[in-house]
């Protein structure tokens, strides 16, 4: 572990233990809390490691200073599919903790999350009915599995994400702005940016009705629309943003075999991601 992998799990960890009430459990508490688990998730994202028990036998031999103890790997695999509100909490309040949380410019974008590629996989898969297939035009090919939907801001900093069928219309997916209506009214003249996946006008129309403006490329038949001059530049963030995700943090080498194993392995990444723009922020690395 380098000391600016310490100093990020210390901080981290300080943040979500005074912040985020952890489980009230019913007779003696686990020896590893949920902050440690949480820390240790992000730990385990950003050092690479994608089998389990590689990670523990790491951690075992190296973290020990900072977390006496830890689980098998039974014990880690259950803790950490449980853990999923917990860790969707842990990436709101980062994200709330920065200065840039009501910036008022968002992008969203989309990308493939692959569950199995063998057809003997897909077939007795736990992920059937939930994954499926798509044809995926930077890799040219199809894929089995999911989409990762991610509304970031310019800084890269998550604000919502989803995972769905492939198979689903995008146009069908931004509606989870319904989740938490408050996240849009507090932010006055809205800009979402996104690609031309989105282009619908009754889904502008639909957008412009809670005061969101859609700013996209135009199409060949379309008259050149108003900003799109500055899309390219724009919209190579969050293409940097799913690098990141994938070639950084193993986005698709996830692991996963069930509906909670991907979610949280998902949601795991995503956290990494946040935790270092928000710790970037936090020591001056990342100027806004």
């Amino acid at each position: 572990m380098t000391t600016d992998m310490d100093t990020l799990l210390t901080a981290l960890y300080v943040k979500i233990d005074d912040e985020l009430e952890g489980q009230r459990w019913l007779g003696r508490p686990p020896q590893l809390t949920d902050s440690e688990l949480v820390c240790l998730a992000v730990a385990q994202a950003m050092q690479g490691f994608r089998s389990e028990a590689r990670w523990l036998l790491y951690a075992g031999k190296n973290l020990t200073s900072m977390f006496p103890y830890l689980p098998k790997q039974p014990g880690w695999n259950k803790r950490l599919r449980a853990a999923l509100p917990l860790v969707k909490k842990a990436i709101r309040m980062l994200a709330v903790d920065t200065d840039f949380w009501f910036d008022s410019h968002w992008i969203v974008d989309s990308t493939p999350v692959e569950c199995g590629r063998s057809r003997s996989t897909v077939k007795r898969s736990d992920l059937a009915g939930w994954a499926g297939y798509r044809y995926c035009a930077s890799h040219s090919r199809f894929f089995w599995g999911l989409r990762l939907y991610l509304v970031c801001i310019p800084t890269g900093m998550p604000i919502l994400w989803a995972l769905a069928n492939p198979k689903i219309d995008e146009r069908e997916i931004l509606p989870m702005l319904d989740v938490e209506a408050g996240l849009v009214a507090d932010r006055p003249g809205l800009l979402l940016i996104s690609d031309k996946g989105f282009a619908s006008q009754e889904f502008e129309n639909d957008l412009a009705m809670r005061g969101i403006e859609l700013l996209r490329p135009s199409f060949k038949r379309e008259k050149k629309r108003k900003g799109e001059s500055l899309l390219k530049s724009v919209r190579q963030l969050i293409e940097s943003v799913n690098d990141t995700l994938k070639g950084q943090l193993d986005l698709e080498q996830h692991g996963g075999r069930t509906f909670e194993g991907v979610a949280v392995r998902v949601a795991q990444r995503i956290l990494a991601l946040a935790s270092a723009i928000w710790q970037n922020h936090k020591t001056g690395a990342l100027i806004t």
